[in-house]
């Protein structure tokens, strides 16, 4: 499991609508789970507009996404992990809503999906995507969390 890395974190919430639920202090403990490497990281919560808008420009998508990830040193071997975490406030309710789960649960397995993306864990293969599935479900499980892949 990671251990304890230099953090610098800037947390940015032009959606407000989730500031009281996912704070700073929780945000900081979920990404300092999923770290390999001293980071500095930016987490923006953003409405359905604003992802839309990145996710089309950036990826070609005409749709908001729940997470994007902007990683500035996608190898895992680089010695600070540089990025932007997007997390978009419609989609993340929607999709907790949809699954029986809280936001705040929702929002730790997209933090923790964000950060290794930002540093360079994919799910482009197979053997990529069970890869940084079984990490997700080791660094959830150190969270306290359940399995977001089991059949409920």
């Amino acid at each position: 499991m990671p251990s304890e890395n230099k953090l610098s974190l800037s947390v940015q919430y032009p959606d407000p609508r989730l500031k009281e639920i996912i704070t700073r202090s929780k945000l900081r403990r979920w990404v300092q789970a999923a770290l390999f490497a001293p980071a500095e990281l930016t987490i923006r919560f953003v409405d359905a507009e604003e992802g839309r808008a990145l996710n089309h420009a950036y990826r070609g998508k005409d749709y908001a996404t729940n997470v994007l990830t902007f990683a500035y040193t996608e190898d895992e071997d680089s010695e600070v992990t540089q990025a932007d975490i997007i997390l978009c406030t419609d989609v993340l309710q929607r999709e907790a809503a949809e699954q029986g789960k809280t936001v705040e649960s929702h929002s730790i397995h997209l933090v923790v999906h964000g950060v290794l993306h930002a540093q360079g864990y994919d799910h482009e293969t197979d053997h990529e995507a069970a890869e940084m599935e079984q990490l997700e479900i080791e660094i959830l499980a150190s969270l306290g969390e359940p399995n977001p892949y089991a059949e409920a």
